[in-house]
């Protein structure tokens, strides 16, 4: 099994404190860069915003919060749980920066698409038509009764169970959205 720590240490210099040796600082570093795959950049511009905003918080918040805001609509969402447009929205546009487009069996600009439509049920499209590309859509819990996910390679499929265990995100696949 890997240590995030280690890899953390070894592979990136961030000014990691040796001294306090923050794993979960670690564990969010790790995060960024599963679900900004082949976006190094991307994830480093992510991480420098989540060091600064925790500078500025208190010291109880949770810092997958932190991160929920910082990757939203780039990396990951977070959209209320009756909005089926921003549910499509969001997928798509994460999709995007593969080139992808989710075929979501009917035309979601059309408002009666909606009608028929649950979040449950667009997760598991976009989850199956993901899947065909080795990508892999997750849906994790809010307390706020949102839908929030983001995605990653399905090669990295237990690296981010275990990640999100680590981090207490309560997170499941994007076809196992209830």
């Amino acid at each position: 099994m890997t240590s995030f720590d280690d890899d953390f240490d070894s592979e990136h210099d961030l000014d990691h404190d040796e001294e306090s040796g923050d794993p979960v600082e670690a564990r969010i570093w790790h995060l960024l860069l599963l679900i900004n795959p082949g976006d190094e950049d991307m994830a480093m511009q992510q991480f420098a915003a989540y060091r600064e905003a925790m500078t500025e918080a208190a010291e109880d918040t949770d810092p997958v919060e932190v991160i929920a805001r910082i990757i939203d609509w780039r990396s990951g969402f977070q959209v209320d749980a009756d909005d089926t447009h921003a549910l499509v929205q969001a997928v798509d546009e994460l999709a995007a920066r593969w080139n992808l487009s989710i075929d979501w069996n009917g035309d979601p600009d059309d408002d009666d698409f909606h009608d028929d439509m649950d979040a449950a049920s667009l997760f598991s499209t976009a989850y199956d038509y993901l899947a065909q590309f080795g990508y892999t859509l997750w849906a994790w819990e809010t307390d706020e009764g949102n839908y929030a996910g983001w995605i990653t390679q399905t090669r990295d499929n237990e690296p981010m169970r275990e990640l999100a265990t680590d981090l207490r995100i309560n997170m499941r696949l994007g076809s196992d959205v209830t």
